[in-house]
């Protein structure tokens, strides 16, 4: 008998699409072999062990106890010694090796006759990708390198993270200090070219791509950048970033006249009760003289509070209003809004993602936590993949704990016969057809050369 029989899924699928070979090539060709495992695919089991629910480098027990199962895995201590021989280079050759396999991945998804899912916001579809910034917060209990206290008066991490809306994959991520700033420039400009960086040359340029983020990216520097790679590197990218709320700005939407709003609406199209939105643009000349991309637009959606809401200083005559800018010229600024304000989805990918891996730190080094960061994002990667790919219903969109209970951490009879070796799922198990059927869709795909 064997626990866990769902993630060799993953496992199988991180073969199919080349991530154990491109691992190994990035870590182990300029490493002196001190063990029998190869490199790549170490760091391949601890990226399943992650996506399986595990906490800490120890936990590959899990998958090292069951080597009908998973083969064999690396000691504890290997693994140790893998993540310490990755340099900040090898960290890059990482990230470069993830986007040779997500390009497989993308390629075998199309094989499949499985398209990129398309966002939908304000009632209608948004052709094209949609790329979400955010930073999280993560608590350390021990002195890390790096570790510093925070501005909500904890201890810890900032890292700053980028996840792509239409298929929930992880594209990139940087480990910053604790006291790192939520809005600098730089640590987006970096965050941003990497997450490009992940996705395949074809898809890059070939269809639109929306970046979005909450007021952290109303920076001038980062909204020029984006700027810049439209018009020189040929991308077809707008944002969508909130907008500082300052006394100015307060001061011209208490100064629009009625017929200025029109009714906000919801993620499905629906009218939203007691929401309106309005541009401001007209109102703020200057924007581009300021230091503001050209063709920056101003939009400011207000609401009545919900029942206990905490008001602030721009809530006024009971209303509490957001703003945010885009370079988007067409689309109503209902469905505008809407498109922006879908960018919560990003906190529901931070929440699951803490559960995946950058919820808790293993080293007091800082360098290995980065490497651990990175094989978080690859986690979420697998199982992004196999939901897109491999997945219908409701286990298509189900989040990792669900998922887990439901598939990964199903039972099974390992036999064997006819010189291979057979996973026995219960057939009484309610999700035993699904994972039969996502094993049968993986074998269809050919092996990476």
């Amino acid at each position: 008998m064997a626990s866990h029989a769902g993630s060799r899924l993953l496992a199988d699928l991180a073969v199919a699409t080349g991530l154990d070979r491109a691992f190994g090539d990035a870590v182990g060709g300029r490493r002196q072999r001190r063990s029998a495992h190869d490199p790549g695919k170490v760091l391949v089991d601890l990226a399943v062990l992650l996506a399986d629910g595990g906490e800490t480098i120890s936990d590959l027990s899990v998958l090292r106890d069951q080597p009908d199962l998973f083969g064999p895995v690396a000691s504890t201590a290997t693994a140790w010694r893998v993540l310490e021989d990755i340099d900040n280079d090898g960290l890059d050759r990482l990230r470069t090796a993830r986007a040779v396999a997500r390009e497989r991945a993308w390629l075998a998804r199309a094989d499949l006759g499985r398209d990129v899912p398309v966002m939908r916001a304000g009632g209608r579809s948004w052709f094209g990708l949609v790329i979400d910034l955010d930073a999280t917060l993560v608590a350390a209990h021990s002195e890390k390198e790096g570790c510093k206290a925070n501005f909500k008066a904890g201890f810890g991490y900032h890292p700053l993270l980028a996840f792509l809306d239409n298929t929930n994959e992880a594209l990139a991520g940087i480990l910053r200090p604790g006291n790192a700033g939520s809005n600098t420039a730089t640590d987006h400009i970096q965050v941003t070219t990497l997450a490009l960086a992940q996705i395949p040359d074809h898809e890059r340029y070939g269809q639109p791509i929306l970046i979005r983020a909450d007021g952290a990216g109303a920076s001038k520097d980062w909204l020029g950048h984006l700027h810049l790679l439209r018009v020189d590197q040929g991308l077809d990218l707008d944002f969508s970033v909130g907008f500082t709320m300052t006394e100015h700005i307060q001061d011209v939407i208490l100064a629009l006249p009625d017929y200025a709003w029109t009714p906000a609406v919801q993620i499905d199209g629906s009218l939203r009760e007691g929401a309106d939105v309005a541009e401001l643009t007209g109102m703020l000349p200057g924007l581009t003289e300021a230091g503001w991309p050209p063709g920056m637009r101003v939009v400011v959606r207000r609401e009545r509070p919900h029942p206990g809401a905490q008001l602030t200083f721009s809530d006024i005559h009971g209303y509490r209003f957001q703003t945010f800018a885009t370079n988007t010229t067409v689309g109503q600024l209902a469905q505008l809004e809407a498109r922006h304000r879908a960018h919560a989805r990003v906190e529901d990918r931070i929440r699951t993602g803490k559960d995946t891996g950058y919820g808790r730190f293993p080293s007091r080094h800082f360098a290995i936590n980065a490497v651990w960061l990175e094989l978080a994002l690859t986690a979420a990667d697998l199982i992004a993949w196999a939901q897109t790919m491999l997945l219908d219903g409701d286990l298509a969109h189900a989040e990792p704990k669900k998922l887990r209970y439901q598939l990964l951490h199903a039972a099974a009879r390992i036999t064997r016969g006819q010189r291979r070796i057979w996973i026995r799922i219960d057939e009484t198990w309610p999700w035993a057809t699904h994972l039969a059927a996502a094993f049968t869709r993986l074998n269809l795909l050919p092996a990476p050369t």
